[in-house]
Order: C-alpha cells, then sequence, then structure tokens
C-alpha cells in the first residue's frame, strides 16, 4: 500500500515510516498541510494517515479539501483530541477512520488494513448508481434518464452523488451543506433548496412522481416509491 504519513512532529513521522515499511507498504511524508494537500491531490496513494493539528492547513481543512475535490484516497485521522464531537467532525469532514495519540502500533495497522478492504471492495463493485430511471455512471461522471443524457453542473453532480449514494437516509440541509460546499450554514439562505429544486426539474418522471422529496423538518432524500 502506497501511504501518505502527513505529521509535523518528526519523531511520530519517523516512527510511522519504519513501522509502516517494516510492513511492506511504501512511505512518502509532509510536515504541512498545505504540503500534504498536494501530495495527496497529485500523488498516487492508496491512504493518507492525516495529523488533525497541522501548520498551515489544519488535518480536517485538508480532508474537507480531498472530498470536495473528489481525490479517491483513503483517510485516517490522527489526533491527540479525543472527544466524540472532534471525532464526529473528522468523519463529517470525509475520514475513513480515526484514532487518537498515543495510539497502539498493532491497532493502527489493524485499522490501516481494514480501511484498505473496504477501500480495496469499493473498489470492485459496480460503480454506477441506479434510482428508478435514473442511472449515474461514477466513472463518466453522466447522468441519464430513461437512457437520456441530462446536462448536471459540477456541483449538482455532488449533491446527486450524495443522494443515490444512501438512497433511504434523510440528509439536512446542514449535512448537504457540510459535504458539498464545505460550510454549516448557509450564507444564501436558500442555495441547498435552489440545486435540489434544478434536480427535480432535470430529473422528474413522465407521470410526475418528484425524484427528490422533501422530509418536512428533517431534510431531503430520494424518493421512496422509485423502483
Amino acid at each position: 500500500m502506497r501511504v501518505l504519513i502527513v505529521e509535523d512532529d518528526a519523531r511520530i513521522s519517523d516512527f510511522l515510516q519504519r513501522a509502516l515499511k517494516s510492513e511492506g507498504h511504501i512511505t512518502t511524508t509532509a510536515s504541512d498541510g498545505l504540503a500534504g494537500l498536494e501530495l495527496a491531490e497529485n500523488g498516487d496513494f492508496n491512504l493518507v494517515l492525516l495529523d488533525l493539528m497541522l501548520p498551515g492547513m489544519s488535518g480536517l481543512e485538508v480532508c474537507q479539501a480531498l472530498r470536495m475535490r473528489r481525490v479517491n484516497v483513503s483517510v485516517i485521522m490522527l489526533t491527540a483530541l479525543d472527544t466524540a464531537e472532534d471525532t464526529v467532525r473528522g468523519l463529517r469532514m470525509g475520514a475513513d477512520d480515526y484514532i487518537t495519540k498515543p495510539f497502539d502500533l498493532d491497532e493502527l495497522l489493524a485499522r490501516i488494513e481494514a480501511v484498505g478492504r473496504r477501500a480495496q471492495t469499493q473498489t470492485d463493485v459496480d460503480h454506477v448508481l441506479r434510482a428508478g430511471e435514473v442511472v449515474f455512471d461514477l466513472r463518466a461522471m453522466a447522468v441519464t434518464l430513461r437512457n437520456d443524457p441530462v446536462e448536471c453542473t459540477a456541483k449538482e453532480l455532488a449533491v446527486l452523488e450524495l443522494l443515490m449514494s444512501d438512497p433511504e437516509r434523510i440528509l439536512s440541509r446542514e449535512r448537504i451543506l457540510n459535504n458539498i460546499w464545505g460550510i454549516d450554514k448557509d450564507p444564501q439562505t436558500n442555495v441547498v433548496d435552489v440545486y435540489i429544486s434544478r434536480l427535480r426539474k432535470k430529473l422528474s418522471s413522465l407521470d410526475g412522481v418528484p425524484f427528490i422529496e422533501t422530509v418536512h423538518g428533517l431534510g431531503y432524500r430520494l424518493n421512496q416509491t422509485l423502483e
């Protein structure tokens, strides 16, 4: 496995390098967030071990940027912060796992193996999402409705992928904002509603059934009557 270690503590970085190399992994290091983001975005890595507190750019910001730019790499956050709130924030930013310092090496190696297995399983599955008459090819980033192509903007595709990836889940406006725009509060008051409305118009069914339904007071999800 090709692993990028983004850690500003030289002792921890060196320890991780030696430990991972002894397990047969290929490692590269970065000591600040900006350098780590550039390497992760342009390199061919399977995994990023990402410290939370980094100079230049925090680990949370790096993780968020990787997900918004659709960099296909697994991320394990490393941090001395161990509150539930910190863990949730890391996972919401797109981390695949979260481990606190000081950590047991065997546990870290086991988590790396587990994340690697999940990533391989995801790679092996069909990269096509289907819901009713809508098909979303994730490799081509192309959407069709009844086999006809549907033109979507990058943000529309991102919202659609989020909804279609977990069709039974209700997504709040805040969660959509966080995942797609990287913010917790809506500066335009209705940006999520606008994008949902655009997708509804583009993906309406022949009988007028809305592709995306509003669950009042909670958020949005795919229409559960779709076959």
